[in-house]
C-alpha cells in the first residue's frame, strides 16, 4: 500500500465553510472513494488555510482514474474547485502538489529489526 501526502490552499475567506462542507461530505461521495481504492483518507486543515491530505492507495493514478470514473467525483470536485487557490484550471483532485516521504517509522523499525540491529 502507498501512503500518499498532498497539499492544497484553501482561499481565507472560504476556509470556515470548507471546514462544514467536510464534516458532512454526500455519502455517494464516501462511497465512490472506498470503491475507488482510497484507505485510511484524511484532511488536515491549518488556520491559514493550508491543507494537507493523507490516502493510502495500491496506486494514486489507479485511484484517481477509479474516481474519474465515478459521476458523483465530477460533481463534487466542480464544487470544491472555488475553494482553492492555485490550481491553474486543474480539479483539487488532481491538481494538488504531492509532498515526498522522507521517513516513516514502521519502515525503518523493519529495516532495523531485520538488519540485526538492536
Amino acid at each position: 500500500m502507498r501512503r500518499v501526502c498532498f497539499q492544497l490552499q484553501v482561499k481565507p475567506e472560504r476556509i470556515e465553510e470548507y471546514a462544514e462542507r467536510h464534516a458532512a461530505v454526500w455519502p455517494d461521495m464516501l462511497r465512490a472513494l472506498k470503491r475507488s481504492g482510497w484507505h485510511n483518507y484524511s484532511l488536515f486543515l491549518r488556520e491559514d488555510g493550508l491543507l494537507i491530505g493523507y490516502v493510502e492507495v495500491e496506486s494514486l493514478e489507479e485511484a484517481q482514474a477509479a474516481m474519474e470514473a465515478e459521476e458523483v467525483n465530477a460533481r463534487w470536485q466542480a464544487e470544491m474547485g472555488e475553494f482553492f487557490v492555485d490550481l491553474e484550471g486543474a480539479r483539487p483532485d488532481t491538481g494538488f502538489l504531492e509532498l515526498k516521504e522522507v521517513f516513516h517509522l514502521e519502515d525503518q523499525l523493519a529495516t532495523a529489526d531485520g538488519g540485526g540491529a538492536g
